[in-house]
């Protein structure tokens, strides 16, 4: 068994940096920077800079340790030679094609992907065709649906995080694609943000690394990796219109390290978000887009605006946009109209142009005969996908060993809750994916468990309804086929013999029906929102039809019910069910019955989140905490498995035997749940963000300022506190730390030393030793937090009392033991001085903590840091 290992970096260092200094991207923009800070407009837009803004981000020069000015930051490289591929191009583009590359279009040959920009095919430039991604390729057919970001993100393991990009890539060109719109790095700030799920984590050094690494593994295979949204997006509600204000610190140390690390790993494109940040829509912020991005940290792709993010021509071109997305309401006909009349230098175009094209040079995407796309290889995407799931799932309670499942536990089983009998494999919105196939988890439960074993199933929930009452006049509503071209509408009486809460839903392809119930329509499209934004469970039928529903109160009573549909081009097929009170109360008894005569329960409890909405609660949706208080009082033996997106509150905690965290899993998490629960493999994940004990022990709760924002304004007044920083400082207990997770087996971490790293002048080396102390393999996660700096708190900056400087994922036979080494950088050592504006290095004496959370007293030791 090894005795010395020593690991690579995990503490946001990208690879082949200098100390204290991100590694620029792989090719360099061919451009010259010229001095803006006093040019006038004409001249911004004509020389590749931008005009300054009012808001404080990067101003000044990057301080990498101490009070010493680091280097300033690298300007575009010069102009290519003559003759180069791109300046070739550029000399040869008309206006009109020029124009043509910087928005989106209609694809005639559309894939069903999410954006288009057309080639120019008289000079061999092929079109591009951008697919949403975050947890899969999102086009028309089935595609490999990997587990979702935060579940990858548990796993603590950057090189797991570039596999994961692998697939991405590999099955983004096999799909026809070039541009993968992903990955997602704004920060978990909030627990009721709607796309939790398709981000990392709520720390900047774990997000920085995750990102870094599937960034290189996506463009390793050929695609463009485009990180988003930039930048603070961290919530759907408002997200078009909400301005955010952060402080230079907060930003730099908080939300933009993931973005910086992105840069620095060779990101090929950028995408600026919704929101405001200081006032100015962050597609149109020249801090942002050139002060921050291109001059600070040197980025050299292209920069493209979320859907329709876009408000002005000049605004966004001056502060460097390069791309409209979808269409060109902004960079279409406008900005070749304001060329043509002087008001904007066409050198300015050829700026974005240049970006655009230099990135798809890099890639291969400008080759006359590029090299052909790669075959789908869904085995070893299914493998991948399995893997994470596993890596990331996370047992957050079990009590009295209640898993593994062994003995009678395993041979007599309840299986309870829809999600057990309808695989959640993702997320909604943009980062659906439908797979080449999803087990059940109880078809494999049940195979696992054995022929022997009886296991049996009970919905406790109904998600997709049930036939409706006898209508009159009789009329049969549960498969109704509209031929194309026809139109079909029906008006019936509902009659209810006492008050009662309904839920209706209708099922349906083509055009939603129109439903109305005594006069009202329960089923509205709300004008301006895509369908998708509905979900990743609810949002479909079993059999691939579309759902909405919508829950009310009914008297006892006549209720008139009217249903009018239109086959439309292809025809239409639609049905309309129902859910009662009384219903809910039949599937209850039915789940109590069936655990109770069990010898334990897996009980599946869902929360579906999806993009254009945030959460209203934290508490599971429906009805599920009465179903689990309700199984739990007549079973304790309990295991609770959780498919949700991001952190929920558990009243019910305590009646449990177990509770095991497996967000949305992708294709292969009826596998991997089942192998964890037998304990085919130990649970391998760690929370990437704190559970908290209530809705209002968080750090946005109790002040709308800072979630969901007042009068149009969100502040970022928990500065540098974030995530589990704020819990820290706050002396707030969680329900759930982070880095929180239990084993099967058990750890001892002994032998903590720290001293000055070799190489790295101001950075350190945390060395210990971890043993597997107990009778079988396991992972763990070990975990180095770092306490404050006292010089930097003498010149007034405010740190975190114990913030995540490094970490380790290990992988132990039982009895094992080894010695690790976690390397801190100086930039993890740094905080952001706004005298400096930029970084200084946190000298003198700081204390270290070595454990397996963020609340674990773990080992402690104090080291010296020093700037030389």
């Amino acid at each position: 068994m090894p005795d010395e290992t020593t690991t690579p970096d995990h503490s946001g260092a990208p690879a082949g940096a200098a100390p204290g200094e991100p590694r620029r991207g792989l090719a360099r923009v061919r451009g010259v920077r010229l001095r803006l800070s006093r040019r006038a407009l004409l001249l911004a837009l004509a020389g590749g800079g931008a005009v300054a803004g009012t808001t404080a981000f990067a101003r000044g020069t990057a301080h990498a340790a101490g009070t010493a000015p680091a280097a300033p930051p690298a300007a575009p490289a010069p102009p290519a030679p003559p003759g180069s591929r791109v300046d070739n191009l550029l000399a040869r583009l008309t206006l009109d094609e020029k124009v043509s590359l910087l928005h989106g279009a209609p694809d005639p040959a559309s894939l069903g992907q999410a954006g288009h920009v057309p080639g120019v095919p008289r000079l061999g430039i092929p079109p591009l065709r951008l697919a949403d991604g975050p947890a899969g390729i999102r086009v028309r057919r089935t595609a490999t649906a990997l587990p979702a970001p935060v579940m990858l993100a548990a796993a603590f393991d950057p090189g797991l995080a570039r596999a994961y990009g692998r697939v991405l890539g590999r099955e983004g060109r096999a799909l026809g694609q070039d541009v993968l719109l992903a990955p997602m790095v704004n920060l978990i700030r909030t627990p009721y943000a709607g796309r939790n799920f398709e981000t990392f984590s709520e720390d900047p050094l774990l997000s920085a690394d995750l990102v870094a690494e599937l960034v290189r593994g996506v463009q390793a295979e050929g695609l463009v990796a485009t990180v988003k949204h930039f930048a603070l997006n961290n919530q759907e509600r408002d997200r078009d219109s909400v301005d955010v204000r952060a402080d230079d610190q907060t930003a730099h140390e908080t939300e933009l390290r993931g973005f910086e690390a992105a840069v620095a790993a060779g990101a090929g494109a950028v995408m600026a978000a919704y929101n405001k940040v200081g006032g100015v829509h962050a597609a149109e912020s020249a801090d942002l887009l050139t002060a921050v991005l291109r001059e600070r940290w040197g980025f050299d792709g292209w920069v493209m605006s979320d859907w329709d993010a876009v408000h002005t021509t000049a605004g966004a071109l001056t502060a460097g946009l390069d791309m409209e997305m979808p269409g060109g309401a902004r960079y279409g006909a406008p900005l070749r109209e304001a060329v043509r009349d002087g008001r904007i230098p066409e050198a300015a175009v050829d700026r974005a142009v240049r970006r655009v094209l230099s990135v798809r040079d890099r890639l291969g995407l400008l080759d006359e005969a590029p090299a052909p796309r790669p075959e789908r290889d869904a085995a070893s995407g299914a493998r991948l996908a399995l893997r994470v799931a596993t890596a990331g799932a996370t047992l957050l309670r079990n009590e009295g060993a209640a898993l593994p499942l062994t003995g009678a536990a395993a041979r007599s089983l309840a299986v309870i809750g829809p999600t057990a009998a309808v695989p959640f494999v993702s997320g909604g919105g943009s980062a659906h994916v439908v797979p080449d196939a999803a087990a059940r988890p109880l078809d494999t439960l049940r195979t696992r468990a054995g022929a022997g074993a009886t296991v049996t199933h009970a919905t406790g929930e109904d998600l997709f309804g049930r036939r409706l009452p006898p209508l009159v006049p009789a009329l049969d509503l549960d498969g109704v086929g509209v031929a194309a071209g026809a139109a079909w509408s029906r008006t019936a009486t509902l009659t209810t013999a006492e008050a009662d809460e309904w839920t209706f839903l209708v099922h349906y392809s083509g055009t939603r029906p129109t439903v109305t119930l005594d006069g009202t329509e329960l089923f509205p499209v709300r004008q301006g929102v895509a369908e998708y934004f509905a979900g990743g469970l609810l949002a479909a039928a079993p059999d691939g039809l579309a759902v909405r529903r919508v829950t009310l109160r009914l008297a006892a009573g006549d209720h008139t019910l009217a249903v009018t549909a239109h086959g439309g081009t292809d025809g239409q097929l639609f049905r309309l069910r129902a859910v009662s009170g009384a219903d809910r109360a039949a599937d209850l008894a039915e789940a109590v019955r069936h655990a109770r005569v069990a010898e334990a329960v897996v009980l599946f409890a869902y929360e579906d989140a999806t993009e254009g909405q945030d959460r209203t609660s934290l508490a599971l949706p429906g009805h599920q905490e009465a179903l689990i208080e309700a199984v739990t009082a007549v079973n304790p033996r309990t295991t609770v498995v959780l498919n949700t997106s991001s952190a929920v509150t558990m009243g019910w905690l305590e009646r449990t035997a177990a509770v095991l965290q497996m967000y949305y899993p992708g294709q292969e998490g009826a596998a991997a749940t089942t192998a964890v629960l037998f304990g085919d493999a130990d649970p391998g994940g760690r929370l990437t963000q704190t559970f908290p004990a209530a809705e209002d022990r968080h750090p946005t709760a109790g002040d709308p300022r800072r979630y969901p924002g007042r009068d149009g304004i969100e502040e970022y007044s928990e500065g540098v506190h974030t995530g589990h920083r704020w819990y820290e400082k706050e002396g707030v207990a969680p329900l759930f730390p982070f880095g929180h997770g239990l084993s099967y087996t058990t750890f001892a971490y002994e032998d903590l030393t720290a001293g000055p790293a070799t190489g790295d002048a101001g950075g350190v080396d945390v060395t210990f030793t971890v043993r597997n102390t107990g009778p079988r393999a396991g992972a763990d996660v070990a975990q180095v937090y770092l306490g404050p700096s006292p010089d930097l708190t003498a010149r007034g900056i405010d740190q975190p009392r114990s913030l995540l400087a490094g970490y380790r994922r290990l992988e132990l036979a039982a009895g094992e033991r080894r010695r690790v080494t976690v390397h801190l950088t100086s930039r993890t050592l740094s905080s952001w001085s706004g005298a400096a504006a930029g970084f200084v290095l946190g000298t003198g004496r700081r204390r270290l903590r070595v454990g397996r959370s963020a609340a674990d007293p773990g080992l402690v030791a104090a080291v010296e840091v020093r700037s030389s």
